[in-house]
């Protein structure tokens, strides 16, 4: 029974239980009536029989006694605890039908697999039988045929059961490290693009901190924002780090990373990948506090947004940044001079991310006003604007292609659509998901859509809009809440992990996508 099904039915089971007693009550009055005012109406019977005292009470309390009240207030008490195990049961029931669809999946891909070995296998029979003379194949010649495949056959379920199933069947998807450490939900993830095997993360719990990527060990923690951490960004070729705040104002800090022998050989999160234990954070937490480098003084600060700061950007090669706020302005600074360049003002609510691109003179911004729109700074002379309105709720994020013409959208209309600048009537391709979706990220190599989810899932998807696969939530391998932004490492050839994910179970969580 669906939840919305439930919910008619408790309401009208209570509805009906009203009923009844205000009809036991009102017959019970009818019986104290004298004979000769039976044929007078109920109501207005009830009305006369009634003093001021007791008129005022059912005012209050609706016709009903105090008992009748306490009556209902434990019958809703019950409804309300019924509705909260439907919905345990439901989620429940929801993991273990995708786990079936998979296995589903597996098994029929299986057995296709068996069926063309043995279609293949009795072909190549018959033609070496036609060569030799155009005789039928002996007993003993089946026989030995029948054995051949289902010694394959056997073999083949035998060597599938070692596989991962694949949602997709595009792409290879594992994970392979956690990195525990945060208090509160991770906004932003960013990978280091220096070639330092490092990744930063933004929390809400008013730190960022860097961590390595090979040992999940956590690096750096900084401390000097007053606000959630809402972005973080890597220079494009020096050691900073740029982070955006809710406490309004942008910081530059330096990032000096211990060499190996300055830390301890042992890893500090050894805990088996998909454990999801919570619990163990700040244990581990405090038992590494002595490998871990505090910042609480930034470099540079830059403070001029009347409200937070959602998020902060390298731009021009790292000589300015761009940060975007929720007073629906976007400000460009000088990094050197740490002053305002341009104040970019033109969205009507509150802006929700930015993005620079690596090469050109161009900026994305997206917002609540459900549109994006294209900063162009490409003309020394002049910048021009251009406003994309192809969603019907709040633009979460948009990031650029390694083309400078292609943008991609992510927005809480449940839909990823992908633009061509050159043409903004509509879309080149538009994906449509059961979910809200947050901050995307592209892979810098192939091209593919990371999409986190407000419903813990991570999917996976081409430029053309076709689906390559989705990260798997098997054991509690997975997000256990929101899933709120995801970053492509740009080295994919040579670490184990390519994709991170950052969830507001205080989780990051590093894959191993294999393309």
């Amino acid at each position: 029974m669906g939840t919305q099904a439930m919910h008619r039915y408790y309401k009208e089971k209570s509805i009906f239980l009203i009923q009844t007693l205000t009809m036991e009550r009102s017959d019970k009055k009818e019986k104290n009536v004298q004979p000769s005012t039976k044929s007078k109406p109920r109501r207005l019977l009830s009305v006369k029989s009634t003093n001021s005292k007791e008129r005022s009470q059912e005012e209050e309390g609706g016709g009903l006694p105090p008992e009748m009240h306490s009556k209902l207030q434990n019958l809703f008490r019950l409804i309300e605890k019924e509705f909260e195990r439907l919905h345990q049961e439901n989620v429940s029931l929801t993991d273990k039908i995708e786990l079936l669809t998979e296995k589903y999946n597996l098994l029929g891909s299986n057995t296709e697999k068996v069926n063309n070995v043995e279609k293949s296998d009795l072909n190549v029979e018959y033609t070496d039988t036609s060569n030799k003379g155009s005789k039928k194949p002996s007993t003993s010649q089946l026989m030995s045929q029948k054995l051949k495949t289902t010694y394959k056959a056997s073999t083949s379920k035998i060597v599938s059961s070692f596989k991962i199933p694949n949602q997709g069947g595009g792409l290879y998807c594992q994970l392979v490290q956690k990195y525990n450490g945060h208090r509160d939900g991770i906004w932003e993830v960013s990978c280091c693009r220096s070639g330092q095997a490092v990744v930063g993360t933004a929390s809400a719990d008013r730190t960022a901190r860097i961590w390595n990527i090979e040992t999940g060990q956590c690096l750096i923690s900084y401390h000097a924002h007053n606000g959630s951490v809402n972005s973080i960004r890597f220079h494009p070729t020096d050691s900073l780090v740029c982070t955006g705040s809710g406490d309004g104002s942008c910081h530059i800090w330096k990032v000096q990373i211990p060499t190996i022998s300055d830390l301890k050989s042992k890893s500090p999160l050894e805990s088996p990948a998909g454990s999801g234990d919570d619990e163990q954070e700040d244990d581990i937490d405090t038992a590494d506090n002595q490998q871990i480098s505090k910042i609480k003084v930034p470099v540079s600060e830059f403070t001029g947004h009347e409200g937070p700061i959602a998020s902060a950007d390298w731009w021009s090669n790292g000589t300015q940044i761009v940060t975007a706020s929720w007073d629906r302005t976007v400000k460009l600074w000088d990094v050197e001079e740490e002053k305002v360049i341009h104040t970019l003002e033109g969205h009507e609510l509150e802006i929700t991310h930015a993005s620079a691109h690596s090469v050109q003179k161009l900026i994305v911004t997206s917002s609540q006003d459900t549109t994006f729109r294209l900063w162009d700074f490409r003309l020394p002379t002049m910048h021009s604007v251009n406003v994309f309105q192809g969603h019907t709720d709040t633009v979460t994020s948009a990031v650029f292609t390694t083309k400078a013409d292609h943008v991609v959208s992510g927005s809480d209309d449940r839909t990823v659509k992908v633009w061509d600048l050159k043409n903004m009537r509509s879309p080149l391709a538009t994906i449509r998901l059961d979910s809200a979706v947050n901050r995307l990220s592209l892979s810098p190599t192939q091209n593919v859509i990371a999409i986190p989810h407000d419903n813990r899932q991570v999917r996976l998807y081409d430029l053309s809009g076709n689906r390559l696969s989705r990260l798997p939530r098997r054991h509690r391998q997975g997000h256990q809440r929101i899933v709120c932004a995801t970053s492509w490492l740009d080295d994919t050839n040579t670490r184990n992990i390519q994709l991170f994910t950052a969830g507001f179970d205080k989780q990051l969580l590093g894959w191993n996508v294999v393309f």
